[in-house]
């Protein structure tokens, strides 16, 4: 999350009044995340008791003809008991509006804070969530590509360019050119998918009282390998220090939690050291992007690509070491 476009209290309150949620009482920028911008928003609530929603504009790598399967996904999974927000839809039963020529969707507010060094419990917590969304996605009718495959990386890197990357870290052009191709030549085809968050980071989770309260930001879901799934927040959670320190309680927690619910297949579990090989490597790719394309004045903090290069490496030495579960 982020804020890119400024809205003065007219505009909030504009649109504040096309929902069924009271008055508007407050509006606060949220500066986490890098995609779209967001904000926290407090209204008197239909029956005056009070009540809090995310309200996100969409910026960039949002399609507007992606919008009715992201928002779509939220209400399947919501009524299937999985905690994720709502949607909100407005008087005339719309889920998104328009503002100053870009959607906007209001969100449940889920009660929960997010942690920086996750226990066990609450890797294994996770785990299940995760796989509990795997599950419950089984029979939603919409379908979305991943717009960000290996071929999508290279994309990115090529829009960086090798003296962008190497104006970043030195070794990151040689990461790239030495990593990239044969991630791409081995890429599996064959495993088995689901509808994946595919960026379910720790700020993306939320937690009461030892339990997942909530599960966020589905901007990225899409339909593909379930176990990539899982190998991208297993690079999320399981490392300290900016990806210099790996956590195996974390990483065996989260792995034991995940496969609680739903077991992995021999396949899925041999793939895993490169799925998360190629998870890593394409958040460098987006973290490179947005280093050195984020406007320097959007309310965004920018996140160290070499984070996840350092846990690319980690994955390529240890390889099925990191998912004993």
């Amino acid at each position: 999350m982020a804020v890119y476009t400024h809205l003065g209290a007219e505009d909030f309150a504009e649109l504040i009044a096309a929902y069924d949620v009271g008055a508007l009482v407050s509006a606060k920028g949220i500066a986490e995340g890098v995609s779209n911008s967001n904000w926290l928003l407090e209204t008197t609530g239909h029956d005056g008791r009070g009540a809090r929603f995310i309200l996100t504009m969409y910026e960039r790598r949002i399609e507007l003809g992606d919008l009715p399967f992201f928002l779509g996904l939220l209400d399947h999974l919501a009524a299937r008991h999985c905690p994720v927000p709502r949607t909100i839809h407005d008087r005339t039963g719309a889920a998104s509006r328009i503002v100053d020529g870009k959607a906007v969707a209001l969100i449940e507010f889920l009660p929960g804070v997010s942690v920086d060094h996750p226990t066990q419990d609450q890797a294994h917590a996770v785990g299940r969530a995760l796989a509990g969304i795997h599950l419950a996605s089984a029979d939603f009718p919409g379908r979305r590509a991943n717009d960000l495959r290996p071929p999508d990386w290279r994309a990115l890197f090529d829009q960086c360019g090798e003296q962008g990357l190497d104006s970043i870290d030195h070794q990151l052009p040689l990461l790239v050119a030495d990593n990239l191709p044969r991630l791409e030549a081995r890429w599996p085809e064959d495993l088995p998918r689901s509808i994946i968050h595919a960026d379910l980071f720790p700020d993306n989770v939320l937690l009461l009282d030892g339990r997942v309260s909530g599960l966020i930001d589905f901007y990225f879901a899409c339909h593909d390998i379930t176990a990539y799934d899982l190998a991208v927040t297993h690079a999320a959670w399981c490392f300290d220090n900016g990806g210099r320190d790996f956590r195996p309680d974390v990483a065996a927690a989260l792995m034991q939690g995940y496969e609680s619910v739903r077991p992995l297949s021999a396949a899925e579990r041999s793939a895993l050291p490169l799925l998360a090989q190629g998870a890593a490597l394409r958040f460098v790719a987006t973290r490179a992007y947005d280093w050195l394309h984020t406007p320097a004045d959007a309310l965004v903090t920018r996140k160290d690509p070499m984070d996840f290069a350092r846990r690319m490496r980690f994955y390529k030495e240890v390889q099925q070491i990191a998912f004993v579960g």
